[in-house]
Parts: structure tokens; sequence; C-alpha cells
């Protein structure tokens, strides 16, 4: 019978294999085979299972879940809720940290509802990294998380992981943008368990749903959330800007206290004309914030009629051919500093545009003139005037199109239309391309204030990400309560959150990429476990990463992806 037999020579181990064998009633060395080291042993082994053919592979997601979890770890996000919330229950299998971390991980790279996590974990490795099995992730565990986070400990961790973010990043937090939008859902209208879901004006254009609306104030500094506000759908954006407001006050207050946090003494908030009214501008005095606004040009027309020659190139560097004029109107009752913009880009996209809605427009009415003609129709006079209006709903077209009807009874109704030529050079050099700012930063320069309004857009994109149904998505929504409503907008956010820091990391290491295109070439590290046959015992597996190409390998160095790395 063979075994094994170590050799200690000169300190060293060394092994043999060795056969025993019964002579004369007792047991002499039949014989001795040198194996060598226990690394040469191994070596050997390495080798036998290489020249094997696996008997299957499977294709796990790594690269985006790693560098999320990684995110995550860094953020103690699971730690962070933890702490306000408490210890998890002895059957929960995971804390409520790790719960809603892991929504959050969720929504970020492949959005699902919780009925689908468990399954979709099992095509990832995070199992491996994270220690954390599928059957701890049945949708149940999540609701429970869910339930066990009250309101007041949900604005709590908010205020707490705001804090975090700021400090471990240094984000700057001088100037922040500041826009609300709503998402619809598919809540059945019989629910009145979420009173927070209510039909309004939808932005997304799903009048038959109902809606939540979503108030977001951003980081010029990288667009990353800072304050988050839910509030129903039927209530204007208008009327929920003080509470955002009051919210991002003592959040910024809070930011400011913390040790060691890089937060300057002043703020600054960027807000579009949505938010506009006498009101929200008192409100914004009372709490000593500075702002950067806007007003529509038609609340000044007798800016919008100075002469180009008035304006001055804010700077060509950064801005191109944007041209500025500094003044000062008095807005809402008080006088103000008002910065009256044009950009050739913005003047250029606004006379396509029109174009097009003119084309539209006298196709339309021609239309509509070629029915008159016919004699044919029942319409009457008024009916046709209200027509014509619909047609020419827009401001514009109304200053362009001249259309007039003439004929006393339906039968001899005609219509004739002219564009005015003049009337649309006119309304081009009066309006097209021109923004008109407010603010009551006085020492600032014009560039700075450009500069500060264009960080709205940031706030913006912000919207579109968590409409974008692929990554860092608000869908699919399957809850039906007020409460998991808004611990599900939370997760959401805390995955625009990650999304956002992420993308500002690749910036700063030179990779300039969207949202999208980071997580996608994230995606592309893919963990591959070759399965060999069994020898006897268990299936022999082995992990290995995919090939990568060099943008993957730097996302991989700035994730610091090789912590989870499999191990060969």
């Amino acid at each position: 019978m063979a075994s094994l037999y170590k050799k200690v020579i000169s300190g060293k181990p060394y092994w043999y294999l060795r056969e025993m064998a019964w002579v004369e009633g007792k047991p002499r060395l039949a014989s001795e085979r040198y194996l060598g080291t226990a690394a040469e042993i191994e070596a050997l082994l390495e080798s036998r299972e290489e020249a094997m053919v696996p008997e299957r592979t499977r294709h796990l997601a790594f690269g985006g879940v790693a560098a999320v979890w990684g995110m995550l770890q860094r953020l103690d996000v699971p730690g962070v809720i933890d702490a306000v919330v408490g210890s998890r229950r002895s059957d929960a299998g995971a804390s409520v940290g790790t719960y809603l971390a892991l929504a959050a991980l969720n929504r970020v790279v492949a959005p699902c509802s919780k009925l689908g996590f468990a399954d979709w974990w099992r095509t990832t490795a995070a199992d491996r990294f994270t220690r954390i099995p599928a059957r701890v992730l049945d949708h149940r565990k999540f609701w429970n998380a869910m339930h066990a986070v009250s309101a007041e400990q949900l604005a709590e961790i908010e205020r707490r992981l705001a804090v975090r973010i700021v400090g471990e990043f240094r984000i700057d937090i001088g100037s922040l943008a500041l826009d609300m939008t709503n998402f619809a859902t598919f809540i059945d209208s019989a629910n009145t368990r979420a009173p927070i879901a209510q039909r309004g004006k939808a932005k997304q254009k799903r009048a038959d749903l109902r809606l939540v609306g979503l108030g977001l104030v951003v980081t010029r500094d990288g667009g990353v959330p800072l304050v988050s506000h839910a509030y129903p759908g039927n209530k204007p954006d208008v009327t929920q800007f003080a509470a955002v407001l009051d919210k991002l006050a003592a959040r910024h207050a809070a930011v400011a206290g913390s040790a060691g946090a890089d937060t300057p003494a002043e703020l600054t908030v960027v807000f579009d004309a949505g938010q506009n009214s006498q009101p929200n501008f008192e409100h914004v005095a009372a709490l000593e914030l500075h702002y950067v606004g806007s007003v529509p040009p038609s609340d000044v027309p007798d800016l919008l009629a100075l002469p180009s020659r008035r304006r001055r190139i804010v700077d060509a560097d950064r801005f191109g051919g944007l041209s500025a004029l500094d003044t000062r109107r008095e807005i809402y009752g008080t006088e103000r500093r008002v910065v009256l913009t044009h950009s050739p880009t913005l003047h250029a996209k606004q006379s396509a545009g029109f174009d097009q809605t003119l084309a539209t427009a006298t196709r339309r009415l021609s239309e509509l003139a070629d029915t008159l003609a016919r004699g044919k129709t029942r319409r009457s006079r008024a009916a046709v005037e209200r027509e014509i209006d619909t047609i020419c709903h827009h401001s514009w077209a109304k200053r362009v199109i001249t259309c007039t009807l003439t004929g006393d009874t339906p039968a001899e109704h005609r219509l004739s239309l002219r564009v005015d030529q003049a009337a649309r050079t006119a309304l081009e050099d009066e309006v097209f391309g021109k923004r008109v700012l407010i603010t009551d930063r006085e020492a600032w320069p014009v560039a700075e204030v450009v500069a500060g309004y264009r960080s709205q857009s940031d706030a913006e994109f912000s919207f579109r990400q968590l409409k974008d149904r692929r990554v860092v998505s608000f869908s699919p929504m399957h809850h039906w309560t007020d409460h998991n409503i808004r611990v599900h907008l939370f997760t959401c956010v805390l995955a625009l959150q990650l999304a956002h820091l992420m993308r500002r990391m690749a910036d700063q290491a030179g990779l300039h990429l969207s949202v999208r295109d980071l997580l996608a070439t994230l995606a592309g590290i893919e963990e591959s476990l070759l399965i060999y046959p069994s020898t006897g015992g268990r299936p022999k597996a082995r992990r290995m990463l995919t090939e990568t190409t060099p943008e993957q390998d730097q996302l991989a160095a700035i994730f610091h992806l090789d912590r989870w790395a499999p191990r060969s």
C-alpha cells in the first residue's frame, strides 16, 4: 500500500511515495519514489489541471459589482446605517445596513426587483468576495429591512452619509445646484397606502399614472447628490423649494461642522426659473444663502431689445463665443444683479428647432386650408379659430405666422396664411440664444456666474440618469406603501451618489466617461469559473478574470479591483 512520507534534510522537507510490503511477517520498505518539495508537487498538479479540459464553465459579472462594493466599503454604508438602526435580528441573515447597501448596488449595475435579486446575485461573483450567499437574499428579507428603518432614521442616515461623502472625497460644496422632477409609477388608483403617489403634471408624459416627486441638490464638484426630498407628485415644484432649502441649510451646517471637512462658510445655491417666486427668494435671504438663478427672457423685454454691441465676450477659452451684459434690474420686488447672456450654440439650436416648429404648423394649417376649400366642412367659425389657435399655440409661431379666415358660413370659410420673414428675423435677434441670469454674488466675475448657472445641468443629468432603465435607475419600483417608496428612493439616490463618485474618480484619473459608459466598461471585466471533471471527491473548480482592455485595466487600478479578484 502506497503512502506519502516526509524527510527533513538540512531543515527542508522533501516528500516521497513509499510502498510497504510484508516480508517474513514484518513490514518492509518495498519501493520509494522521490516526489519533490511541496512547491514542486503543487506545480505538477497545476500543470496537470491546466492540461485538462474543463467539463463546463460559467461567466460571472465581476467588474461593476466589485467596484460598487468597494465604494460601499470605503464609505462604510452598512456600518453607517446599522449605527442608526441598531443590530440585526438573529434570523435576519444580514444586517439592515447590508440589505440596503446591496439594494443600492443592484440599482447601480443591473436594476431589478427584490423578487429577482437572489437570481441576479447568482449571476455575479459577489458571493465569493462579500461572503453573502444568495440564500439569505430572499425578497422578504429586503422588505423586513426596509420596514426596520423609520422616517426619522432615514433622514439621519442621509445626513451621516452626506457628511461622510464630503469628508472622504474632499468634495467642494461651495456651490450646489437644485432641481426637481417626478417619476411615473404603476401604483393602482385604488391604493390608499401610498399618498406620496399622486396624479399631477407628469414630466415623463404619463398623465395616466400616479407620480412621485423628487428634489435633488447636487454638488458642482462631480454632480454628487447631497440632499434629496421626496414629495407627492401632484404638488408643483415651486411649492417644495423652501422644504428642500431647509434640508440643504441643515445638511450644509452638519458637513461644515464635521471634523476635517473642507467646507466654506458661505453657500451658493443654483436653481432654474421653475423655482422662482417672491416667497422663495425671501426664504433664500432668510437662510442667508447666496444664489444664482434665472428668469424667463420675456420678464425683461427691455434687456432683450438692447443691441448686441452692448455685450462682451465672457471667456473664449471656457465658453467660446458666449457674450454677456452685466447690469441691474428690479426682479420680484428687489433690485438684483442681472447678467444677459447670448450663446451662438444655443442660438443655432433654437433656430433649427423653430424651423421644425414652423414647418409643422404651416403643414397643419395648409391641410386645414385645403379642407375648408373643399366647402364640405360643418365647423363653425369659432371652431375653426380654436383649431388655428391650437396649431399656433407656440408664442413664437404666433409672432411669425399670419392667418386670415374669411367667409360667413362653414361652406364659405377659407383660410390663407403667410410666414412673415421680417418678423422671424426680429424674433431671432430679440430672443434666440439669450438667457437672463440673476444673482446676489456681486463680486463674482461674469464667467463665474455663468459657470455656476451651468452647473444646473448636473442636477438635470442626475434625473436623466435615474430615468435610464439600464443602470442607476428608479425603475423598476415594485412598492406600494408610502414608507417603502421613500426607502426605495433613498436606495436610488444612494446609487446615484455612488455612480457619480465613481465617475468623478475616473475623471480625476484622466478617463472622461459617462456613467453608462463607465459601468459598461466595468461590466466587461468578468470572472470565469472553470469546473473540471472529478478525479474522486468534489469536482475541481478554478476562477480567473477574462481578458481585459487597457481602459478596463485602468479602471481596475482606480477602483482597486485586485482586492476582490480571484486567487489562482
